[in-house]
């Protein structure tokens, strides 16, 4: 690898950890070049603006964060057990970096229109899941397994569930005090409770 695209990289990785620690607007690319070792210009000069920089892991931890829960996979696997590694997916991929909540909705509240570029980034693929997970759904309802239901009520359920664990990480530490060993103990029990409390709440 040569020394352009080893910086390259820093950049990417040091402006991707900047903005998720302080979003778009506290980030500069002054701060960026600094931090990753180069001047201002090379910032500009390998991504353009901060604008495109930003889009840039925006569009990739967006695809994480939906991919993860949308994934096709594991056709042959009964229904239950396809849901069960979908949440669990899900839940892996927001530990790997807790603070994508916070920088979905932080940066779409201050911006709505990143919710036109999510569209942008994930194009038709999630609807076409969707048409397949309600047609796997209607399945087992018709075979009465499940309660009537609609797969946007079950994925509003998987992403709420998930989510507050790492939403309520800081609060929850602070008040109750306990280390991160005992929580991090707490998350892999709740990841497992969730799982359980989806498939419990499809039950007719």
């Amino acid at each position: 690898m040569s020394a352009e695209e080893k910086m390259e990289i820093t950049i990417l990785k040091v402006a991707t950890r900047l903005f998720l620690e302080k979003g778009f607007k506290a980030t500069s690319t002054t701060e960026i070049a600094k931090e990753a070792g180069c001047n201002q210009a090379l910032v500009h000069y390998y991504y353009r603006t901060k604008d495109k920089l930003f889009d840039a892991i925006f569009e990739k931890k967006i695809k994480v964060f939906i991919g993860s829960l949308l994934q096709i996979g594991h056709e042959d696997l009964p229904f239950e057990e396809k849901l069960k590694k979908k949440i669990e997916s899900h839940f892996d991929a927001i530990k790997e970096d807790p603070r994508l909540p916070l920088f979905f909705f932080g940066e779409i509240n201050s911006n709505p229109k990143r919710m036109e570029s999510i569209r942008e980034i994930i194009g038709d693929l999630p609807q076409m899941v969707l048409v397949q997970m309600q047609k796997e759904l209607d399945e087992e309802i018709s075979k009465g397994n499940v309660r009537p239901m609609t797969v946007y009520d079950l994925l509003l359920s998987i992403v709420s569930l998930n989510i507050i664990v790492f939403l309520a990480e800081p609060m929850f530490k602070t008040i109750t005090k306990i280390s991160d060993e005992e929580f991090s103990k707490l998350r892999e029990r709740r990841k497992k409770e969730n799982v359980e409390i989806i498939l419990r709440s499809l039950k007719p």
